[in-house]
C-alpha cells in the first residue's frame, strides 16, 4: 500500500487554501494517524496475548471506532474532519471475511457497541478505515473490521442520509464536498459545544476456542489525548524501541513488543476507562442474565 494513498493526502490537499488552513490540516492528520497508531498498538497486544495464552487462533478482529471510534461531534477537529467523513462515505469500505477481502456499502452494517465507562453505549457504522488492512496483513487474523459513530445521534442520522442521496461521483468529487464542509461547519461547531470532544477506541478480538479479550480506550478530550499519545511515542522512539524505516505501529520493528506495555500505560495517562485483555461482560456498562434471575 502507498504511503500517500494510505494517508490520502490527494484528498487532503484539495482543501489547502492558505497557510493557515495548512497548518489545521496537518493537526488533523496527526489527530488521526495518532489515533490509528494507538489502536493498532492496542490490536497487536490482543493478538500477541491471544496467541500466548489460548489453545485457539485469533480468528476475528473488530475496531470499533472513532476508528470502535466514538467521538462526539467533530472531537474538536473542526471542518477537515468534516471533509474526509464525507469523503469517505463516497468510498466502498473494505474488510475481511475468513481471509477474503469483500467490499460493503460506507456507513451501513450499524452495531450498538457499549464503550464502557464515561461512555457507555453507542451505535457505530461501517468506515472505510486505514488499521483493517494492515491488521489483516501485519497480524494476520483472518477477519477485520471497522465502525464509526458520532453524538449526537442525529448526525449519524445524517451521514446515512447523505450516502443515501449522493452518488458516490458526488462525494467524491472536492470541490463539491469543499461545499458541503462550509455548508454544515458552523451547525456542526454550535453543536460541539454542547457535546464536546469525548473520544473512545474498543477494539475486540475474537478466537477460535471460544476466547473473547476487549481494549478500551476512553478520555474526555480527544485533542488532549493525542497530545499524550504522541509523547508516548516520541518517547518511546527516544528510547530505541523503534527500528530504523517506515513500520506499521503494530509492526515489531515499528515498536518493539517489549515497549507496547510501556507505550500504552504511557498514553493511557487521563483516560476515563482503559481496559485491555479483558472479558467483554467485565468492561460492559449493562449487567449480564446468567439465569435464574443472577447478573453480573
Amino acid at each position: 500500500m502507498r504511503l500517500q494513498q494510505f494517508l490520502k493526502l490527494d484528498y487532503a490537499m484539495s482543501f489547502l487554501r492558505s497557510e493557515k488552513l495548512y497548518l489545521l490540516l496537518c493537526c488533523f492528520w496527526i489527530l488521526i494517524l495518532t489515533d490509528i497508531c494507538y489502536m493498532t498498538v492496542m490490536a497487536a497486544e490482543l493478538v500477541r496475548v491471544a496467541r500466548n495464552e489460548s489453545k485457539g487462533e485469533p480468528e476475528r478482529l473488530r475496531y470499533y471506532v472513532r476508528f470502535s471510534y466514538y467521538t462526539a461531534g467533530t472531537g474538536g477537529a473542526g471542518p477537515t474532519i468534516l471533509a474526509t467523513s464525507f469523503l469517505l462515505l463516497g468510498e466502498e469500505v473494505v474488510a475481511y471475511n475468513k481471509g477474503e477481502e469483500i467490499t460493503l456499502e460506507p456507513y451501513s452494517g450499524m452495531l450498538s457497541v457499549d464503550f464502557g465507562k464515561g461512555i457507555g453505549r453507542k451505535d457505530v457504522f461501517l468506515l472505510n478505515l486505514p488499521e483493517v488492512r494492515s491488521a489483516r496483513e501485519v497480524l494476520g487474523v483472518p477477519t477485520v473490521s471497522a465502525r464509526f459513530g458520532t453524538a449526537p445521534f442525529f448526525w449519524n442520522w445524517g451521514m446515512v442520509t447523505m450516502q443515501r442521496l449522493f452518488p458516490a461521483e458526488y462525494l467524491r468529487d472536492r470541490s463539491k464536498v469543499q461545499q458541503l464542509v462550509q455548508l454544515f461547519d458552523p451547525v456542526v461547531r454550535a453543536f460541539d459545544g454542547i457535546a464536546g470532544e469525548r473520544v473512545s477506541m474498543r477494539v475486540d478480538l475474537e478466537c477460535t476456542d471460544g476466547r473473547n479479550t476487549v481494549g478500551i480506550f476512553s478520555h474526555r478530550r480527544l485533542s488532549v489525548s493525542v497530545g499524550t499519545a504522541i509523547a508516548a511515542f516520541v518517547l518511546a522512539v527516544l528510547e530505541g524501541a523503534t527500528q530504523p524505516g517506515v513500520w506499521f505501529p503494530e509492526e515489531p520493528e515499528g515498536i518493539a513488543i517489549e515497549a507496547r506495555e510501556v507505550l500504552l500505560k504511557r498514553a493511557s495517562q487521563g483516560t476515563i476507562n482503559f481496559v485491555m485483555n479483558k472479558a467483554p461482560w467485565m468492561v460492559e456498562t449493562e449487567p449480564k442474565e446468567l439465569g435464574l434471575g443472577i447478573y453480573i
